[in-house]
């Protein structure tokens, strides 16, 4: 038998070249099944290559289930080939039978109304887009030291029986550190590990939330928050904000029955209101009085610029009256999602069970890594150097603002976060803004989405985390130019 087979001296092996010429014969049907191929001796003869290069080849396809050997009859083509093996028989076509949609639960439906769109900026040069940290001043070397250094030491990492609560030692260096950073009341033991803040928030809503259910909320609040509250069939009842936070007054002068509430009292989203501390004595008095949880999301309290923070709420509760939740992805960068609950003692079994059935447990290694971040002082250093980078930019955007714009914009939240909301007085609505701003090359977002009420024209949420101080400078006088 003769065999077209084309071998060349480039970089591949002989052998390796034979075995692909051979499978490519046999897989096209140029070898059938059952033929009987050459001997060894033969084809290394015809081919001008060694015998050994041919038996190597022969070696392979055999091992693979290409070809087998009959002694005394020498080499043939399998009959069923390993590739045709892999592949499912075909099925005669067949109409297919019209059927009802399945029936969605009273969640799913309530889910399927609810709009969890994203909003976004327009894709300019400089964009005031809000909720990223400035990833290149991230320790990015620093983090894959750590990474490796667990890689190196072995596959523990690698074992999925962990507890739904989350590392251990993890947990216990949550707790340190917000005891000493935000005065929380905690122990590793009421600390649960979650897949960013917005696991925390729907698990508390799955867990204490029935349909019809009132939440207090502040208003404008946080968007994201508020349609977890939505798909679960709540009642929402906003209430407003002003310089100093949630008006406590307006919510004790409700008369409907509160399950909960939910506020974002160290940097209030998206007004950067900063709860005062009268505010928070009188909210809590009020929770204990009623029987009311509050849900406290410290969103961006890790960053105050000048006055000294004030505790968290949790930290001056002391009627178990207070779920508080933080997050590392604001901080450190968003594809972490490694969030956390503080929770009452009374609440810590249900929600491990809600947590292990939900997705059982965080990936362990990034919780080795996160571990050794905080306990080896890199969160604290890296945040000292993030406040003050954020202060700069800060400080030139409110600069910027109020030279280009003066009276005709009003700053709010400028103490804390990294963000802060203006007010614009002009006479163009608040798409004709975006439009005007979009065309030469400004990305702005309205505050708008974040009413529950009417909102107030002209609020614009101005991120300021990843621009660098010339772009924050350009963009706010691009800004007034089309706005004269």
């Amino acid at each position: 038998m003769d065999l077209a087979i084309a071998l060349d001296s480039n970089a591949v092996p002989l052998h390796r070249q034979l075995y692909e010429e051979l499978r490519q014969a046999i897989l096209s049907g140029r070898l059938a099944p059952k033929e009987r191929i050459p001997s060894t001796r033969s084809l290394s003869k015809s081919l001008g290559v060694s015998r050994t290069t041919v038996t190597q080849s022969y070696e392979q396809l055999l091992s693979e289930g290409y070809i087998q050997t009959i002694v005394g009859s020498g080499t043939f083509v399998c009959d069923q080939l390993p590739d045709l093996m892999l592949r499912s028989t075909p099925v005669e076509s067949q109409e297919k039978i019209a059927r009802p949609l399945c029936k969605l639960s009273k969640y799913g439906i309530k889910l399927s109304q609810t709009d969890v769109s994203l909003t976004s900026v327009p894709d300019t040069a400089i964009s005031f887009r809000y909720g990223r940290p400035a990833f290149d001043k991230f320790p990015m070397q620093l983090w894959r030291k750590l990474l490796l250094s667990h890689c190196r030491k072995g596959s523990s990492w690698l074992d999925y029986a962990t507890d739904p609560q989350g590392h251990r030692p993890l947990r216990e260096a949550i707790a340190r550190y917000l005891s000493r950073s935000r005065a929380v009341q905690c122990d590793p033991d009421s600390v649960i590990m979650t897949n960013g803040s917005q696991q925390a928030l729907y698990m508390v809503m799955r867990l204490l939330i029935d349909p019809g259910d009132a939440i207090a909320i502040e208003d404008p609040g946080y968007l994201s928050g508020r349609r977890i509250f939505l798909s679960q069939g709540a009642k929402l009842l906003p209430i407003g904000v002003d310089e100093s936070g949630l008006l406590v007054k307006d919510l004790a002068a409700t008369t409907e029955p509160i399950k909960l509430v939910y506020v974002t009292p160290s940097h209030q989203f998206p007004t950067g209101a900063i709860l005062s501390l009268p505010r928070r004595l009188e909210l809590l008095s009020w929770a204990h009085s009623t029987g009311t949880m509050i849900i406290e999301d410290d969103y961006d309290s890790e960053y105050r610029y000048g006055d000294r923070p004030i505790p968290a709420l949790q930290g001056l509760d002391k009627s178990d009256s207070v779920l508080y939740i933080g997050t590392f992805s604001k901080v450190l960068f968003p594809s972490l999602r490694i969030g956390y609950l503080v929770l009452p003692q009374n609440l810590v079994s249900i929600f491990t069970r809600a947590k292990r059935l939900s997705d059982r447990q965080l990936p362990l290694l990034e919780q080795y890594i996160l571990t050794d971040f905080i306990e080896e002082g890199h969160l604290e250093r890296h945040l000292r150097r993030m406040r003050s980078h954020y202060d700069q930019c800060r400080s030139v955007l409110v600069q910027a603002l109020n030279t280009h714009f003066g009276e005709q914009a009003t700053i709010l939240g400028e103490k804390a976060g990294i963000h802060l909301m203006v007010r614009l007085y002009t006479s163009f609505s608040d798409e004709e803004i975006i439009h005007r701003a979009a065309k030469v090359g400004v990305g702005m977002m309205s505050a708008q989405p974040h009413y529950l009420k009417a909102h107030r024209p002209g609020e614009f949420i101005f991120g300021y985390s990843e621009l660098t101080l010339p772009q924050i400078e350009e963009g706010i006088s691009r800004l007034a130019e089309v706005l004269k």
